[in-house]
């Protein structure tokens, strides 16, 4: 992340503890590419998997970070296959090797190629999070969190970034990938998803005739 995004304070690279792996972590660190990739990943697999998936696409690419131009030059089918190779980089890499490619190809075109620019100028918060749900794969929930990963942990802070990130940017709730920053915040964040996914299952028992003997 370049100093001109992030506060005065966070001038230097954000120290990421995202994938709990030191060299996966210093990527999504130094590349802003890397940080979309991550979070375009993050789904139906933990979210250290996830993170950990830029790091395993660049290794197998020969870099040390990764390209849009090149990414979304590639064979599909050959660059479904680096994403397949085991240790597969995610649960479906078929689909996801494919949404990898369109957001590049989206970033090439909208934006040279420089995934830091989705974010560089941004005038404010609501402006941000159009520009991420404009992303391919990005839904008003991914855009959010990555919203507030930006703000809490890489120092990109337009005005009412909090309040567009709407609960994933309040400060200490420990529901995303937006709070990990340690084995220790990596468990709660966790610990929260569950409550979630069983509040949700409750309620959708609750509603089900066949579990209330209506």
């Amino acid at each position: 992340m370049s100093p001109a995004s992030q506060s005065p304070a966070s001038a230097k690279l954000p120290e990421i503890r995202l994938t709990q792996q030191p060299d996966a972590d210093a990527l999504l660190g130094r590349s802003p590419l890397a940080a979309l990739v991550g979070m375009l990943l993050d789904q139906q697999v933990p979210m250290e998997w996830a993170f950990s998936g830029p790091y395993t696409i660049a290794s197998r690419l020969g870099a040390d970070d990764l390209d849009a131009h090149e990414i979304a030059a590639r064979d599909p089918e050959e660059f479904a296959a680096l994403l397949s190779e085991k240790p597969a980089v995610h649960r479906y890499p078929g689909s996801m090797a494919q949404r990898v490619q369109q957001l590049c190809h989206f970033l090439v075109e909208e934006y040279g190629g420089d995934a830091e620019a989705v974010w560089a100028d941004a005038a404010s918060g609501k402006e941000l999070l159009a520009r991420l749900q404009a992303l391919p794969g990005f839904g008003k929930q991914k855009a959010q969190i990555f919203l507030a990963l930006l703000g809490k942990q890489y120092g990109v802070r337009p005005p009412g970034w909090r309040e567009a990130a709407g609960a994933y940017g309040e400060q200490g709730s420990y529901r995303s990938a937006a709070d990990i920053t340690g084995p220790e915040s990596l468990a709660k964040v966790r610990a929260h998803k569950q409550e979630m996914k069983a509040a949700t299952k409750a309620a959708k028992d609750s509603n089900d005739p066949k579990t209330t003997g209506n």
